[in-house]
């Protein structure tokens, strides 16, 4: 038992290890990174989107046969939320009228790499190896994941200092806090529990991705957008594969 955790927590610290390298990459390389921020968008909605729909709602279904609840109380629960912030915080103050456009995504994508961090508790106590293939399927998408937090992030207005350590706080470190706080509870955590939490954090990437990366992407056209997006449906498609 002792193994399984140290192994989870190893393989959850990797994880928020490469979401810090994006981060901390597209820093320091941040004018490259905003002429390309619509590239970013494009891919990281090719991922979020294409892994929810290919992967994590079909297990959220076959483990809670009331998934699709969750799904849309995911879903909704952030565009309420983006309307909270629009409605009596970008109205009322002009200058943050682009602050919703980084808080949504760095939520929806916190909310996830929490959950993931469920996810490596779980696979890692089934068995090792089981740990060891859902960590390399599941790291596929932690770079670019913190790079288009970080962007959001700065193209909606925050200071650099504070999107990267809010990017690093959502996008990475939440991941080892969720393997942290779910491992002791993990004879606790059943099937339908996790299958809930699976299809709440798919409605929440799904809204990231449709309602705001690909519609912005949409507003600064640029030449290599479908590639771009194609690419991210690519490393979906390996991450499920992966997993197969």
């Amino acid at each position: 038992m002792e193994n399984t955790f140290w192994s989870a927590l190893a393989a959850s610290c990797s994880a928020a290890v490469v979401t810090s390298i994006g981060i901390v990459a597209i820093r320091f390389f941040e004018g490259w990174g905003r002429r390309n921020t619509t590239y970013f968008m494009c891919f990281a909605a090719g991922v979020l989107i294409s892994a929810s729909f290919l992967h994590i709602i079909p297990k959220s279904l076959s483990m809670n046969p009331h998934a699709p609840i969750y799904l849309l109380v995911g879903f909704f629960s952030l565009h309420i939320f983006d309307r909270f912030i629009t409605a009596f915080v970008c109205q009322k103050e002009p200058d943050k009228a682009k602050f919703g456009l980084g808080l949504i995504p760095m939520l929806g994508i916190g909310l996830h790499s929490f959950i993931d961090g469920f996810v490596y508790s779980i696979s890692f106590t089934v068995s090792i190896f089981t740990g060891f293939i859902a960590t390399a399927g599941m790291v596929l998408h932690e770079f670019p994941e913190g790079i288009i937090t970080y962007l959001l992030l700065i193209k909606g207005g925050v200071k650099k200092p504070h999107a990267l350590l809010f990017s690093f706080l959502a996008a990475a470190l939440t991941t080892p806090i969720g393997m942290l706080v779910s491992y002791p509870m993990i004879s606790m955590i059943d099937k339908s529990t996790l299958g809930s939490m699976l299809s709440l954090s798919a409605g929440t990437l799904v809204y990231v991705g449709a309602t705001h990366l690909l519609p912005k992407a949409a507003e600064e056209p640029k030449k290599y957008s479908l590639v771009a997006l194609g690419g991210g449906v690519l490393v979906a498609i390996i991450i499920v594969l992966s997993k197969a």
